[in-house]
């Protein structure tokens, strides 16, 4: 059974501004047959109602969030190399989810599952506070136009949403290859009474090693873009 597109929002219940436009894509016979064969197995439909975590893992371990994860090239890869964490991704559009259930299949994993809706609806509405060990946001649209700033995913209301998911000392971890955007990150972030910058005197930390390199990071380098790592802990009190 296919996953529900993300539904339609009341007019007077809709966020004014989305950090991503809907769109169709093109998506493969092997990705729809993904999407049918191993929902059940990985996929969670978003219900706005809390998630019992353990409930839907069977278990009780550390839990890892990547928002917006494109394809699911970290987030298996990760779930494959640390099986005694827990790993939930968020996206949007299909193809990617497709893909990812794919690979998710192929390498066996059992500690991932996946929802196809909105970021922050599904933190806002299914993730209970201080529920989360780690989040991910690798590569997030960077809106670079000035007009659509106001798309980007990182700003002060979602900074505070993810730390408010966060246990005490949990960690979010962030990279782009667009550096106004690193720049904007470290502003939003910086301001944030929630959130202890674990950077040097620039602000950035190395590309942690667990990290596998995506291909946006690929194309960005390819580009000549400077690739900018970002690690923040959830204050502890």
């Amino acid at each position: 059974m296919l996953p529900p597109d993300p539904p339609a929002v009341p007019t007077h219940a809709r966020r004014a501004i989305r950090s991503f436009v809907q769109r169709g894509g093109r998506i493969t016979p092997a990705q729809e047959r993904a999407l049918n064969e191993h929902w059940p197995a990985y996929g969670h439909d978003h219900l706005a109602t809390p998630v019992d975590l353990e409930a839907l893992f069977g278990r009780v371990a550390p839990r890892v969030l990547e928002i917006g994860f494109g394809d699911g090239e970290v987030l298996v890869a990760l779930a494959r190399a640390h099986p005694e964490r827990d790993f939930l991704g968020i996206e949007v559009h299909a193809p990617g989810v497709g893909h990812c259930l794919l690979a998710a299949a192929a390498a066996g994993v059992r500690n991932l599952r996946v929802v196809r809706h909105d970021a922050v609806e599904v933190l806002n509405e299914a993730i209970a506070p201080a529920a989360l060990d780690e989040i991910l946001i690798y590569f997030a649209d960077p809106w670079p136009k000035k007009r659509h700033h106001k798309r980007r995913l990182v700003q002060p209301e979602f900074a505070a949403l993810l730390a408010s998911r966060l246990r005490p000392g949990g960690r979010l971890r962030l990279a782009t290859d667009w550096q106004p955007y690193a720049d904007w990150m470290l502003e939003v972030l910086g301001a944030s009474p929630d959130f202890v910058n674990c950077g040097g005197a620039d602000g950035y930390v190395p590309r942690p090693a667990e990290r596998p390199q995506t291909k946006f990071e690929r194309r960005g380098e390819r580009l000549g873009h400077a690739v900018r790592d970002l690690e923040y802990e959830r204050r502890r009190g």
